[in-house]
Order: C-alpha cells, then sequence, then structure tokens
C-alpha cells in the first residue's frame, strides 16, 4: 500500500507528538531523578522537595502527558479526517 502525501504527513506530526511527549516524561523522571539530593535540600509543605516531586508531582505530571497525547491526537486525528465516529 502506497502512503499519500497526507498519511505521511500525518504520521510525521504523530511521531514528532509521541518524540515530544516522550522527552518531557524523560526529563521528569530521570534528568530529575538524578538531581533528587540536591532537590531534597529545599522543603514543600514540610517535605524534601525531592520526595514531594517523585511521590506526587511524577504522577500528576504522567496524567498531563496522557491527557496532551489523547487532546492533540484527537485534534489530529479531525484535521487529517481519520477520526472515528462515536455513536
Amino acid at each position: 500500500m502506497e502512503l499519500t502525501a497526507r498519511h505521511r504527513a500525518y504520521w510525521r506530526r504523530n511521531l514528532l507528538l509521541t518524540g515530544t511527549l516522550l522527552l518531557v516524561w524523560f526529563s521528569g523522571t530521570f534528568v530529575a531523578g538524578y538531581y533528587a539530593i540536591e532537590l531534597n535540600e529545599l522543603s514543600f509543605l514540610g517535605f524534601p522537595l525531592g520526595f514531594y516531586f517523585f511521590a506526587q508531582g511524577a504522577l500528576i505530571a504522567y496524567l498531563l502527558i496522557i491527557a496532551a497525547y489523547v487532546r492533540i491526537m484527537n485534534r489530529l486525528d479531525r484535521r487529517y479526517g481519520v477520526s472515528e465516529r462515536r455513536t
């Protein structure tokens, strides 16, 4: 099956979105984890900031990443005419 220019543009945008969100995930998980000792020197609501970020903030960040992916992909699907109809 030969892909049209429209299909290639759709997949290019899809891969760009996925790569961007994976970079955000990596930054929030591994890069921030690398600096956990420095983050623990600060406190937030009586807890070390590193603990608070990884116990609460990371979960919120993951939910925001998922919500952003769903919202942007739905818009992208409608723009390129590949959305599914809800009945």
